[in-house]
């Protein structure tokens, strides 16, 4: 009963007694053992660093990825970039291929007529004018005089309106104000071509006995000495014959549209070949 009161020296002896055997085997163990009081330490610090790694290794891969999206990012800005420039080219050249294939047509067009031509470039259409004309870069210095026919290789645009030294304004076929004595290529039915608006001209004073049908071309007659015979100026658009009246109605649209050309030719001599289509250009 003694024995078992709680006694601190017979507490501490029994301590003694249980760790000299642990200590005695621990002494015996190599200098690279490790002690077994030590291995939660060590089991906590290898898990801790384990966790260290693992997370700066981490922040070094997002690190990695973000500055691989940057410099992707740069390439890719460097690559649109090039892009761009390369479409600005492709562009520019097919711009070039058009331009010089219009010209190739223009001097083809000039070395195989008789007629006397000054090729002129259009510089801008006056909307706000009285009338529908545009401006070109030739004027009464190159010859140019008021009345002189103005076309393309297409057909016929207008005449010379206001000369000026060095410009000059050319009155559109589509210009109310405009006439040119037009002839019906398949069935020669002649009319006078007015203008109406922007986009439209009217063949006006057709008997209603005529043969007149929409897509007939029309071509200029030749008789007002300002265009050449044959040359195209409108396709037939609408034909209507009232009972009341005595003429027909024929709408026209010209076959060279205004807000298109870039080039023209201004033709000084009064002599023409004629242009009559040999064939049938009823489309």
């Amino acid at each position: 009963m003694n024995f078992l009161n709680f006694d601190l020296k017979k507490v501490l002896l029994f301590i003694c007694i249980i760790a000299l055997p642990l200590v005695s085997i621990n002494t015996q163990q190599g200098p690279r053992d490790t002690g077994w009081y030590n291995k939660p330490f060590s089991f906590l610090a290898g898990m801790t660093q384990n966790m260290f790694f693992s997370f700066s290794d981490g922040v070094r891969g997002t690190t990695s990825l973000y500055l691989d999206l940057i410099n992707i990012k740069r390439e890719s800005a460097k690559l649109a970039d090039k892009n761009n420039e390369l479409q600005a080219r492709l562009v520019a050249n097919e711009e070039l291929k058009k331009e010089n294939d219009r010209l190739t047509a223009l001097l083809d067009f000039k070395q195989q007529t008789k007629m006397e031509l000054v090729a002129a470039r259009v510089m801008s259409k006056d909307l706000m004018s009285d009338h529908l004309t545009i401006q070109i870069d030739k004027g009464t210095h190159h010859g140019l005089k008021a009345g002189q026919a103005v076309i393309t290789t297409e057909g016929a645009v207008g005449y010379i309106f206001r000369p000026e030294a060095f410009s000059a304004q050319v009155l559109l076929i589509t210009d109310r104000y405009s006439v040119v004595d037009g002839i019906i290529s398949r069935s020669r039915a002649r009319g006078i071509v007015e203008g109406k608006n922007q986009s439209t001209c009217a063949l006006k004073y057709v008997e209603k006995s005529e043969d007149i049908q929409v897509g007939d071309l029309v071509v200029t007659s030749g008789i007002d000495n300002i265009f050449p015979k044959g040359f195209p100026i409108a396709k037939v658009e609408l034909v209507e014959s009232k009972s009341y009246s005595v003429s027909m109605k024929v709408e026209l649209r010209p076959v060279v549209d205004p807000d298109k050309i870039e080039e023209v030719f201004v033709i000084r001599n009064a002599a023409f070949e004629d242009r009559t289509p040999k064939v049938s250009l009823n489309q």
